[in-house]
């Protein structure tokens, strides 16, 4: 079989009946001479967790940014609970809330815990400042942080940064009355941490994802573990294409090249390593 014939592996989905909750079609990003990525076409369905995977540099965060409306493709089209998408985020509202967890936290040093999750609802609502604040501690305690509301950044270690940038991703505004689905986009959500630390943040993922609402998930990752405990789907990307995607329960044994290079962590193979 040659390389060509398995570059692609594209299972049934089992939500073929529903309207997609995200569609890439033909996206393609430029940075000076780099292509990052070459016409990428990527459906996303209602509850399903896609994970990202790849190597460094592949285009993998820049799609992240993308779906988040913070970065305009150069050509392609999205198309975001089947309405396409004009322009940025800042320019348009999306029909359906999308938050993202960034890779390094991204909390404001300066800014209390409570301030750093309500900052959306200061900035963006007329609620009183007590009812945010009882809001973002009801956010911090499903992430398992109660009691640190008035904690600086600087006092907590990089597992609590991260569950306090879930919270801050999925408080919702109540002046906001229509149910919508959600989308969360996660870069790299256990990049840095211990392996007792990453399974928790692996956990609270998966209850995110089931118990709380926040149905549908990218994430991009590079940890074994994650991708295995958090994803449903993997879609494999190497320079700027999509290679490979398919059931997370197919990784051990598709004969996909990058797929398996990937996973064997070896230096022989499509995926040639910068010397």
């Amino acid at each position: 079989m040659s390389v060509s014939e398995v570059n692609l592996i594209v299972p049934p989905s089992p939500y073929d009946k529903e309207e997609p909750l995200l569609e890439l079609k033909g996206i393609s990003k430029q940075f000076g001479s780099n292509q990052v990525l070459d016409n990428v076409d990527l459906t996303v369905m209602p509850g399903e967790a896609v994970a990202l995977i790849g190597p460094s540099g592949t285009g993998k965060s820049t799609i992240l940014r993308i779906v988040a409306g913070l970065l305009a493709p150069d050509s392609g089209d999205i198309f975001v609970t089947g309405q396409q998408r004009q322009g940025l985020i800042e320019d348009a509202k999306d029909p359906i809330n999308i938050g993202m967890v960034f890779q390094q936290a991204a909390l404001f040093d300066s800014l209390t815990v409570q301030e750093n999750v309500g900052f959306s609802l200061y900035q963006n609502s007329s609620l009183p400042d007590a009812e945010i604040r009882e809001l973002t501690k009801e956010a911090l305690a499903m992430v398992g942080l109660p009691n640190i509301c008035d904690r600086y950044p600087a006092e907590l270690s990089g597992g609590m940064r991260k569950r306090v940038s879930f919270a801050r991703a999925v408080i919702a505004n109540p002046q906001e009355n229509t149910p919508k689905p959600t989308l969360l986009l996660y870069d790299e959500p256990t990049a840095g941490l211990d392996p007792i630390a990453s399974t928790v943040i692996e956990d609270l993922i998966r209850n995110i994802h089931s118990n709380r609402g926040c149905s549908t998930y990218l994430i991009v990752t590079h940890q074994d573990s994650t991708i295995r405990r958090t994803a449903d789907r993997v879609v494999m990307l190497h320079k700027g294409s999509i290679q490979w995607m398919g059931p997370v329960s197919e990784i051990d044994t598709t004969p996909n090249p990058y797929v398996r290079q990937f996973f064997n962590a070896a230096t022989d193979g499509p995926i040639r390593v910068a010397n």
